[in-house]
């Protein structure tokens, strides 16, 4: 049972990778659609990240599809552990009192009848884990992306090649 659930996360990790590997864009919008995605991903805006990731993406002219790709950043899997640790980096930087996390409530509605200063905390501790994450992703997508343009290339001259 648990091998096969590892079995399918495998698989469908691959795919995504694929998937973005393979979108037809030049690399660097590829790599600004995915830190796009990424950035948005941290951010406590549950349900809207994949609206948000995709208009963002449209105003800076990349890749919708990587910048909705990026936004899985924050999965149904890890979401509580990605929100509780923005939370604990909140926490340290915005002042004052805030109210206790509580993983039942983690779509931006809930988080709002908590108070504004709640979303405030998770929202300095997004920014904080959000921009690094999105500058690593940037140049990490960029250069799997060349990386596999390069081995298809050359994949493609060796049998252009061989059919001579």
């Amino acid at each position: 049972m648990m091998r096969r659930v590892w079995v399918r996360l495998g698989r469908s990790l691959r795919f995504a990778y694929l998937k973005i590997l393979r979108i037809k864009a030049p690399p660097h919008s590829i790599g600004l659609g995915m830190a796009v995605g990424v950035f948005v991903g941290c951010l406590p805006v549950i349900p809207f990240q994949t609206v948000i990731a995709v208009a963002l993406a449209f105003v800076l002219r990349c890749s919708k599809i990587a910048a909705a790709l990026g936004t899985w950043i924050s999965n149904p899997a890890n979401v509580v552990f990605i929100y509780y640790f923005l939370y604990q980096i909140g926490r340290l930087i915005v002042p004052g009192e805030v109210q206790g996390f509580d993983p039942g409530q983690l779509a931006l509605a809930d988080m709002l009848t908590s108070g504004w200063h709640l979303v405030m905390v998770m929202s300095v501790g997004g920014l904080v884990i959000g921009v690094p994450a999105a500058i690593g992703t940037y140049f990490l997508t960029v250069r799997m992306v060349l990386m596999y343009h390069q081995k298809r290339a050359a994949r493609r001259m060796k049998r252009a090649a061989l059919k001579k």
